[in-house]
Parts: structure tokens; C-alpha cells; sequence
């Protein structure tokens, strides 16, 4: 048996910490009129399907640590737009999805609040690691000449 290398152990920590997140963040949104809306439902969706990438990333790190880096990768981007829309809607709505007509109208700008800000980080945390997983891993060293 392999022996655990922090590198993998970081990399599991990250996806745990990203499951959490999205679940902290997407609690209670399910059977609601946000999770029925045209442009927040697919965003509530993504956001499932992106959490459930990143319970099966977890379980890869310690067998296949690239492959699970490269769903990482891709849950990462999946869970990206509910955080940026919670955060700034209103910008978000302008960018991608201009016809976007808000029930109530958020006031403008941004909305600092925690969970989706933590969950911000997290994914930048977790991009770090993967990209540096995906890059470094498997490459051989050269023996430099003197």
C-alpha cells in the first residue's frame, strides 16, 4: 500500500471542504422558486452536479490523484456561477443574462456575504491545488551534467 503524501492529503481537503460549502450554501434552496427560475435553476443544478464531482474527486485522489485533480477541475467551474451570482447579481445578470428579470430587484453592487465569499475562496483554493496537481505530477527529473 502507497504510503499518503500531503499532496494528496491537501487535495482531498480541499474537495471536502468545497462538498461542504456547496451544500452549506445550497441548503434549503431546493423546492423553491429559485430553484424553478430560468436562469437559477440550471445555476442550482450545476452546483449539485459539481458537489457530487467533488465527492467522487475525493475518492479518486487516493487511487487516481490526476484524474480525480481534473474532476476537481471541472467541478470547480461548475460551482462557480451560483457563487459569483449570490455575491454579485445584479452584474451577473447584465453579463449572462440580459432579458433577467429579478422578482425583487437586489440593490447593486456586492454582496459580501460569507457563505458564498468562503465558498469563492474554497474554489480558488482547490483550482491551486488541482492545476498544480495536473502540471507537476508525472513529470520526470532530468539529471542535470555538471
Amino acid at each position: 500500500m502507497k504510503k499518503l503524501n500531503i499532496q494528496q492529503l491537501c487535495q482531498a481537503g480541499s474537495f471536502l471542504l468545497c462538498v461542504f460549502l456547496a451544500l452549506q450554501i445550497t441548503s434549503g434552496l431546493e423546492g423553491t422558486e429559485f430553484s424553478g427560475g430560468w436562469l437559477t435553476g440550471p445555476l442550482l443544478s450545476m452546483q449539485d452536479i459539481g458537489a457530487a464531482l467533488f465527492i467522487v474527486a475525493v475518492v479518486l485522489t487516493f487511487v487516481f490523484p490526476r484524474v480525480a485533480a481534473a474532476i476537481g477541475l471541472a467541478s470547480s467551474v461548475l460551482c462557480l456561477p451560483l457563487y459569483l451570482f449570490f455575491i454579485a447579481p445584479v452584474l451577473f445578470a447584465q453579463i449572462f443574462a440580459r432579458r433577467h428579470e429579478f422578482k425583487v430587484q437586489p440593490a447593486p453592487g456586492f454582496h459580501w456575504h460569507m457563505w458564498p465569499v468562503t465558498g469563492l475562496l474554497a474554489l480558488a483554493v482547490t483550482l491551486y491545488v488541482c492545476i498544480h496537481r495536473v502540471v507537476t505530477t508525472g513529470r520526470k527529473q532530468i539529471p542535470q551534467r555538471a
